[in-house]
């Protein structure tokens, strides 16, 4: 009987799989494996979705109060919020309170980097 998969196995799976490859298109190259989190909030997230359900939330990412990007996370029932890209952020990157967004019902931004992490993500879970 094999046992059922745990918050900490997902989590050792999708960080395991984080590669430039993955990351939002255009930043690959600033991809590095001292900060592995970088850019792979959105596919991170869409992954999650796919594994836990819950909503999808996107916040902004400010910069002296300017908005420099987009950040993603989930949240599960009750209200328990995962995001496991956080710490990807410098110390003056402040993301705001995040808004639900409707998963789309085809990827496409994004999409070979999605499929790329959930690929490896359900590979490494099903070798777990």
């Amino acid at each position: 009987m094999r046992t059922p998969l745990l918050l900490a196995d997902i989590e050792r799976a999708v960080r395991a799989s984080w590669g430039a490859d993955t990351c939002t298109p255009g930043f690959g190259a600033q991809w590095t494996p001292d900060n592995p989190a970088r850019d792979q909030c959105h596919v991170t997230a869409m992954v999650l979705n796919d594994l836990l359900g819950g909503d999808l939330l996107r916040g902004e990412v400010r910069v002296a109060g300017q908005r420099t990007d987009f950040h993603w996370w989930n949240r599960l029932g009750m209200g328990v919020e995962i995001d496991l890209t956080r710490e990807q952020f410098a110390p003056d990157e402040i993301v705001t309170e995040g808004v639900v967004i409707p998963r789309p019902p085809t990827i496409v931004r994004l999409r070979a980097e999605y499929e790329l992490l959930r690929d490896r993500v359900l590979q490494r879970l099903a070798a777990a």
